[in-house]
């Protein structure tokens, strides 16, 4: 899989973190603050989600709930919610540690492609010690489109000065395998229990699947 692989860009929840049910915690608990009714589906309103930078979500929840504040005051909230959780709760995902190291002992440039906040990701890197392997990091707020366009990818391979084609992306959900895919680059899908109901768009979608970075150190 790294055979001829330069660099390689994570995504982060989902991917690097195991984090997909805090956000869908929070989101239930930032709606009933506000004493508004969560929906219904909500799995399937959380997938309506994917791929949306951390301030185009912001709009989306505030045009489709209605909701007062500002749209930097819901991402101050939303951010103060998840920090104690991401420094707390929220662990790798198994092998990335392993994973990482062994990048670097191979002289593969390491970057990030994320919806999240920048802040965000760093309070996460910061926390699990890892914030040293990362050459490059990007955001969807930092683009002019966000997942499933190429956007993303394609300035992080720039940051890299790799050329797309010689970059390897890991991505947990189809809206950012197909950003990925969309970016000239080989992705490997990573298994994670919030999307395990599109197990079969992702295996379609991706040049690989993975279970856990332990299975790409043992090929």
């Amino acid at each position: 899989m790294l055979e001829n692989i330069k660099a390689v860009i994570f995504d982060l929840d989902g991917t690097l973190v195991d984090s997909m049910w805090m956000w869908k915690s929070i989101d239930v608990e930032y709606l009933g603050r506000k004493g508004i009714a969560v929906p219904e589906d909500i799995q399937a309103f959380q997938e309506e989600l994917e791929g949306m930078g951390f301030t185009e979500t912001a709009v989306f929840f505030k045009n489709r709930f209605q909701i007062e504040d500002s749209l930097e005051e819901i991402k101050k909230t939303w951010i103060f919610m998840a920090e104690e959780k991401y420094c707390n709760e929220v662990p790798l995902k198994a092998g990335v540690r392993e994973f990482l190291e062994e990048l670097r002992n191979r002289n593969i440039r390491i970057g990030i492609s994320s919806s999240n906040s920048r802040e965000l990701i760093q309070v996460v890197l910061k926390a699990h010690g890892i914030a040293e392997y990362f050459d490059c990091i990007t955001t969807c707020c930092e683009v002019p489109n966000s997942k499933p366009a190429p956007d993303v990818y394609l300035k992080t391979a720039e940051g890299l000065q790799v050329e797309p084609k010689d970059c390897l992306v890991f991505e947990d959900v189809p809206m950012g395998i197909m950003a990925g895919k969309n970016a000239g680059m080989q992705v490997c899908a990573v298994e994670d229990a919030y999307s395990k109901r599109q197990e079969a768009e992702k295996r379609r979608l991706a040049d690989y699947y993975i279970e856990d970075y332990y299975e790409v150190l043992n090929l």
